[in-house]
């Protein structure tokens, strides 16, 4: 026996000397000993799991750059078979068919894109065979896609003066309002430069870099001054915004982390972008959709009392205890979501292919397949259908979890995810009782992914300031599309007219007031 076993052994009682209670007690310390090292390693190996997606990106980030690899294989494949000399075309009569390789149907190019024609006509003005007058046939169209590069332009504006030659008096046009003020950057080129940096996450010194490559010098502090005179004219529409969105009957909620750079010391602190997002078209409503960002400098709860302090109605939102003390008065209803209670047991399953949590899985999908059969209709009929072939399920559902809870040991894992969801039990059922309702959270979420897009480009924020301008603009931009507005169109029309609009007229100028709304086919 080597050593290791003999200390064992020696740690061991006289086995010889005890009775049949005894060992029994022996056996039953030593496999509670034993099931609460299994427990620890399936909680480690979740924690792991959990550990390389917060490292690398969740498995459907790492999907997506498998997806992307592929594609981009399958891309030059397809080049290069696309640079072989084709072979030529069949003729018509031809009796035996080949195989051809199918190509993806050719889609219409868009009628709203400008055309120029052109023509081309024979060079023959006479009939090549007889000499006879040629009279016109018919014409074959057909439409070549083209990109003209996009181009700087300076716009002189000359105002002229005029004298009266009686009295000397001088009349001139009054000069127009500018978006910055004393500033030469037109409306077009600061909504391109915004919808670049918070749109498209390029930083300013990259722009600067691509400004260089056509000519134009525009140093980065000079974009800088830019995005800070936009962002203060567009605070009053930011507002607007805002009190739209709190005047819902029902909110998304969510945050996300930002680094943003602490002073002094040159290093990174945490700061917190809030989103909450108005959003009832699964609800079967017409009003217009919007998003509106805050910032604060850390996750404190205080921050979420404060920007809903005048708030009544439903918050939806994940388990985050800060918005505990809102439930507190009923002022704010609480809807808790369901893609948070199904993310603990994927991850459970993912780690080590838990039966409970597969179980658990296919119950919810039920849910949500509910769900998509009913997304657009009227809150009535959807609490109607959600009470007729929801509620069933969602009571086995609390039974199996109550049942399976009690035969678990209550540090595992599984028993963590079950209470998680129990713990919340009446704010999850709470979608199945009010047909305004989402079953998750989502709509938040998807906000708050071009924030998440825009961390991995900026690194961190330069300073609160940068975290509250960053909020307003995506408050702006995000609004646009939700409603499915070019951001860059709404930006430049907004930062066109904005200077001469009257401030208590401020909410003409909102996204849906501006653009009229898309056919429904259209915007699916």
């Amino acid at each position: 026996m080597n050593e290791a076993g003999s200390q064992r052994e020696r740690q061991l009682p006289d086995l010889d000397s005890l009775d049949v209670q005894s060992l029994k007690a022996l056996v039953l310390a030593k496999q509670a000993e034993i099931d609460s090292r299994g427990t620890e390693i399936e909680h480690l190996k979740l924690l792991v799991l959990k550990l390389k997606r917060m490292h690398f990106g969740p498995r459907s980030e790492k999907r997506d750059k498998d997806i992307q690899q592929l594609e981009l294989q399958l891309e030059d494949l397809e080049i290069s078979q696309a640079a072989v000399e084709p072979e030529p075309p069949l003729p018509a009569t031809a009796a035996v068919k080949q195989h051809v390789r199918r190509k993806p149907a050719r889609r219409p190019l868009p009628a709203e894109l400008p055309r120029q024609t052109e023509t081309i006509a024979p060079e023959q003005e006479a009939c090549p065979s007889c000499g006879g007058t040629l009279r016109h046939l018919g014409e074959d169209v057909s439409e070549t896609l083209e990109y003209v590069p996009a181009k700087f332009i300076v716009i002189r504006t000359v105002r002229p003066k005029l004298s009266c030659s009686g009295c000397s008096h001088i009349v001139q046009a009054q000069a127009p309002n500018r978006p910055i003020d004393r500033g030469m950057a037109g409306p077009g080129l600061l909504a391109h430069v915004l919808v670049s940096k918070y749109a498209d996450h390029l930083p300013l010194y990259r722009q600067a870099e691509i400004y260089g490559r056509e000519g134009i010098d525009l140093d980065r502090s000079t974009l800088a001054d830019w995005v800070g005179g936009a962002s203060r004219t567009l605070q009053p529409l930011v507002e607007a915004l805002k009190k739209y969105v709190l005047s819902a009957e029902k909110l998304h909620g969510d945050d996300v982390p930002v680094p943003v750079l602490a002073p002094g010391n040159g290093k990174t602190k945490t700061g917190r972008l809030w989103t909450y997002v108005r959003d009832d078209r699964p609800a079967g409503s017409k009003e217009a959709s919007a998003v509106w960002f805050t910032y604060s400098p850390d996750r404190k709860g205080e921050h979420p009392a404060r920007h809903l302090q005048s708030y009544t109605g439903i918050l939806q939102a994940d388990g985050y205890a800060g918005f505990n003390q809102l439930y507190e008065t009923g002022r704010i209803v609480e809807a808790a979501c369901w893609a948070h209670v199904r993310r603990k047991f994927h991850d459970l399953y993912q780690a080590h292919r838990s039966p409970i949590a597969k179980e658990a899985l296919e119950r919810i999908a039920q849910l949500y397949g509910i769900e998509q059969e009913i997304r657009g209709r009227a809150p009535a009929e959807r609490a109607e259908v959600r009470q007729m072939r929801s509620r069933p399920l969602l009571e086995a559902l609390h039974v199996w979890w109550k049942t399976t809870l009690s035969k678990l040991s209550q540090k595992s894992d599984v028993a963590v995810a079950i209470r998680y969801a129990l713990e919340r039990w009446n704010a999850l059922l709470r979608f199945c009782e009010d047909g305004r309702i989402e079953m998750d959270n989502n709509a938040a979420e998807r906000a708050l992914r071009a924030v998440a897009l825009g961390r991995k480009n900026y690194l961190f924020a330069g300073a609160d300031t940068g975290g509250e301008r960053a909020a307003a603009i995506y408050s702006l931009l995000g609004s646009a599309k939700l409603n499915g507005i070019d951001p860059k169109a709404y930006l430049s029309l907004v930062l066109r007219c904005i200077a001469d609009h009257p401030i208590n007229r401020i909410s003409e100028l909102l996204p849906w007031n501006l653009f009229p709304a898309k056919p429904a086919s259209e915007a699916a």
